[in-house]
């Protein structure tokens, strides 16, 4: 069966156009992986006491057992973060309970300004939660203290870290993440532009 040029061009630009549409969907693959492995993390740190921990405790003195408790550090989960175009690593999330902090590559220079770190992520993601956090605290049903917050530490006006504190709950860890990922990603493509 003998094809036109035109036949094989449009072949060909099907072609292309399947590779590309496999390529996005195989990265979307890998980044819902990525956040399948950050909650199995945080609910297996947060959700199970070993029985030889629960041992421990009962055998121990409880003042003893307390002050080493109190002096350890949390475990701290590292998760990369890719641009979604190519899939190079822009950013590491190190995760606590407490806190999610957002450390981008050292070879990386994003402006604080550039769009939509703070139209998107700061004011309508983070900025959504934290309304949502002070309702909850106005009502009594968290305190103050644990609403969530951050602090964007630069270098000049280049982002370096974005530590979003209190974020509670693994959901919103999640999203966290991936708006993150998202906002970098587009950020990054703005400067190019």
């Amino acid at each position: 069966m003998k094809f036109s040029e035109e036949q094989i061009r449009d072949i060909v630009a099907m072609r292309d156009s399947l590779v590309k549409q496999i390529d996005k969907h195989q990265n979307a693959i890998e980044l819902l992986e990525k956040n399948l492995t950050i909650l199995d993390l945080v609910l297996k740190e947060s959700s199970f006491t070993k029985a030889s921990a629960l041992s421990t405790v009962k055998n121990s003195e409880p003042s003893t057992k307390i002050s080493a408790a109190s002096t350890e550090k949390p475990e701290e989960i590292s998760i990369p973060i890719t641009n979604g175009s190519d899939g190079k690593i822009i950013a590491n999330a190190y995760i606590t309970p407490d806190q999610v902090s957002i450390v981008l590559e050292e070879n990386m220079e994003i402006n604080a300004d550039t769009p939509p770190f703070k139209s998107f992520f700061i004011d309508r993601i983070i900025g959504e939660m934290k309304r949502k956090d002070s309702a909850e605290a106005e009502n009594g049903k968290i305190q103050k203290e644990s609403v969530i917050d951050y602090i964007i530490n630069k270098n000049g006006s280049d982002i370096r870290e974005i530590i979003i504190k209190n974020y509670r709950q693994k959901e919103r860890l999640n999203e966290i993440i991936n708006t993150a990922g998202w906002s970098l990603t587009r950020m990054l493509e703005n400067i190019k532009k």
